[in-house]
């Protein structure tokens, strides 16, 4: 791996001008998401709440632009990072770019649209919601997590199990956490999926070896902001559009 941090800043690197004009209103990390929400712009992205690191931005991230503000996505202080991500996801995953890159796709399979998993090795990194069609068709379902349940696979099996697979799925939050960097390179002759609200709607992470990004674009910010203070428990799906972006 060259560069650690080559995701982020092709993240950073694809935001256009725009985002050195628009204020972050307000940002934070909630018990279950982190949110940001910036001139009629609204992300959100899983919640970390490790500060062992002291922040990048000791003030916070309210008052500054859009651009600014995303480059907290590269902290080690996870906490940070989660509100960065969200920033990012703010940026990027709007109603109108929705539109404009036609990638809205129906919630019960915005994920595996099209893909059989017929005798296919799947690997899942983090516990996502898959559909019964990948059980019932799939040879074996690996799946790999940080607070393993029974009959999880420990997050250090990653470099023993994902080669063997012929489809990984992988959670948006491995952006937020920092897990995702090296994860491609294991996924090399798999087809790779990232997947959950925390994924941002930017199509230039489909050059980075990643061949389907499936994520939430907030649709109905009010609410979404109100169960993020509040730390409602529940998928946030049913306050937004899912989308589909692939190779």
């Amino acid at each position: 791996m060259e560069n650690f941090f080559s995701i982020y800043d092709a993240l950073l690197g694809s935001m256009g001008r725009d985002a050195e004009c628009i204020t972050v209103n307000e940002a934070m990390v909630g018990q279950r998401w982190a949110m940001a929400s910036a001139g009629g712009h609204f992300g959100i992205a899983m919640a970390e709440h490790s500060d062992s690191i002291p922040p990048v931005y000791k003030n916070g991230l309210g008052g500054l632009t859009l651009a600014e503000a995303a480059k907290a996505s590269k902290s080690w202080n996870l906490a940070e990072a989660a509100i960065g991500h969200a920033v990012l996801n703010a940026y990027f995953n709007t109603p109108a770019r929705l539109e404009s890159l036609q990638c809205a796709e129906p919630f019960e399979n915005y994920s595996t649209a099209g893909l059989s998993f017929r005798g296919r090795t799947v690997g899942v990194i983090g516990h996502l919601r898959l559909t019964p069609q990948i059980h019932a068709e799939a040879k074996e379902v690996l799946i790999i997590e940080r607070d393993p349940q029974p009959g999880d696979y420990p997050d250090a099996a990653c470099d023993y199990i994902l080669p063997r697979c012929d489809a990984v799925f992988i959670t948006g939050s491995a952006l937020v956490n920092k897990t995702l960097p090296h994860l491609p390179e294991l996924c090399r002759g798999a087809y790779t999926i990232l997947t959950g609200p925390s994924v941002p709607m930017c199509p230039a992470l489909l050059d980075l070896g990643i061949d389907r990004l499936a994520g939430l674009v907030v649709t109905d910010a009010a609410e979404m902001r109100s169960r993020v203070v509040s730390g409602a428990r529940g998928s946030p799906y049913p306050w937004g559009q899912s989308f589909l972006l692939k190779k």
